[in-house]
């Protein structure tokens, strides 16, 4: 019995000694999972059905070209022959997607809007990583970027690559010290881009 308090006593002190977020490396963990890259599943099923599964596996929902709806349910993914569901439009919100797993975004030609509000794992290296996707070069029109509190001046200047890039909502930014000079930068770039900024 004196065996069995004494365990309890330890572990108890042990609890109240970690802090509350001690789980975090868990769960930075398993997003990493999450994110894996298998090359062999997109070889598979095709680029846009593998990185439905990734963005839907980490939180995000996709809409579809030629649908309305937005597809959040990762066990209600469409099926169909290879290539018959191109993805249009990614909303990240809220979701783990980190660099880890932009390798998925290489095969998809269709994206014209991305959501990135959020999103605790983006940051610079990601942006400069999903902008020099060729696809996404030629394709990505709208793209809203809010509460990504990793992303600085650094990855927004990348996105002067997205050469279509139409409209880009940047929000609640507090990594983004030079806000005057990146955004004159991106004009400069892209005149036809129409920038809507929030970031005090």
């Amino acid at each position: 019995m004196k065996l069995l308090v004494k365990t309890a006593q330890t572990l108890l002190s042990v609890q109240k000694a970690s802090p509350p977020s001690g789980c975090r490396p868990f769960w930075g963990w398993l997003n990493a999972v999450f994110n894996k890259v298998d090359y062999e599943r997109i070889k598979a099923v095709g680029p846009d059905r593998a990185a439905s599964e990734w963005l839907l596996r980490c939180g995000a929902k996709v809409r579809f070209q030629g649908f309305d709806r937005w597809q959040h349910d990762y066990n209600g993914l469409p099926t169909g022959p290879i290539g018959r569901y191109k993805i249009q439009a990614i909303d990240a919100t809220e979701s783990c997607i980190m660099y880890r797993g932009f390798d998925h975004l290489d095969g998809l030609e269709h994206i014209e809007e991305m959501k990135l509000c959020k999103c605790i794992y983006i940051e610079d290296a990601c942006l400069e990583r999903l902008s020099k996707v060729e696809k996404l070069q030629e394709s990505l029109l709208r793209m809203e970027l809010v509460s990504c509190g990793n992303v600085t001046d650094r990855g927004l200047v990348a996105l002067h690559h997205l050469r279509n890039l139409e409209r880009l909502l940047l929000s609640d930014l507090p990594g983004v010290r030079e806000k005057d000079k990146t955004v004159q930068m991106l004009r400069t770039a892209l005149p036809n881009l129409n920038i809507e900024l929030d970031l005090d």
